[in-house]
């Protein structure tokens, strides 16, 4: 088994839930007393901030490199990110280490791939709706984006920040994500990715009429397929 190498705390929220799903796969497939070799760094959430533009990027990414190389010294083995929004440094991040990012929207793309959908609505954080590293990474898959209106952008931000990163979950929170998310169906999109890792804490596929990307999920079982790709054949 590989180990694997998290960076989390953005939030602590959502880390949880990378730990658990994880832990679980590794445990459902392998049997027994089996669980995850990994490495976790969780940063101070209060103190970390993403870049708001690219003046910011160099920096931001300049931190999490930090991080990534301490963690492969410790012998982490690849590096997966907790949270969408650092994505935006990912392939900076990238060509300073030695093993392997598995990208968040990497993942959700071949999923989405699966499906044969080729046109999703995002939500996510300000920064992932309304910069391009996530859109064109789908981009790359054939995968056209749609996002939010501006106000609906903001209130998705601002209750992200305010409510589901204290694991506070309110039903007229949910009501309104729902308004937002048929706007985006009824504007073409064939799916919707859940692109912030504490929107699947509030929205659920038994909420939506159409599919829904969980990414933290399909994230975390990346990274179990490839901490346990060393077993195959054994």
């Amino acid at each position: 088994m590989k180990t694997l190498g998290l960076i989390g705390g953005t939030s602590w929220v959502s880390t949880v839930d990378y730990y658990k799903v994880i832990n679980q796969q590794v445990n459902e497939r392998l049997g027994g007393l089996n669980s995850a070799k990994l490495l976790l760094y969780s940063v101070n959430q209060q103190k970390f901030r993403p870049a708001t533009d690219a003046s910011g990027l160099e920096a931001f990414a300049g931190y999490l490199t930090g991080i990534a190389k301490r963690l492969e010294a410790a012998g982490a083995e690849c590096l997966i990110l907790c949270a969408n929004t650092p994505h935006m440094a990912a392939d900076l991040i990238q060509a300073k280490i030695g093993i392997p990012l598995i990208h968040i929207a990497d993942v959700t793309s071949k999923a989405i791939l699966k499906q044969n959908i080729k046109k999703v609505g995002l939500l996510g954080t300000k920064m992932t709706m309304e910069q391009n590293f996530y859109k064109d990474r789908l981009a790359k898959f054939g995968i056209e984006t749609l996002v939010p209106e501006e106000s609906d952008r903001e209130y998705i931000h601002r209750t992200i920040m305010t409510e589901l990163e204290k694991a506070t979950l309110r039903d007229d929170t949910r009501k309104r994500y729902l308004e937002i998310i048929d706007g985006l169906v009824k504007r073409g999109a064939e799916g919707i990715i859940l692109g912030c890792t504490e929107i699947p804490l509030l929205i659920k596929q038994s909420d939506c009429t159409v599919p829904v990307f969980d990414t933290t999920t399909l994230h975390a079982i990346a990274a179990v397929e490839f901490a346990l790709s060393d077993e195959a054949g054994k």
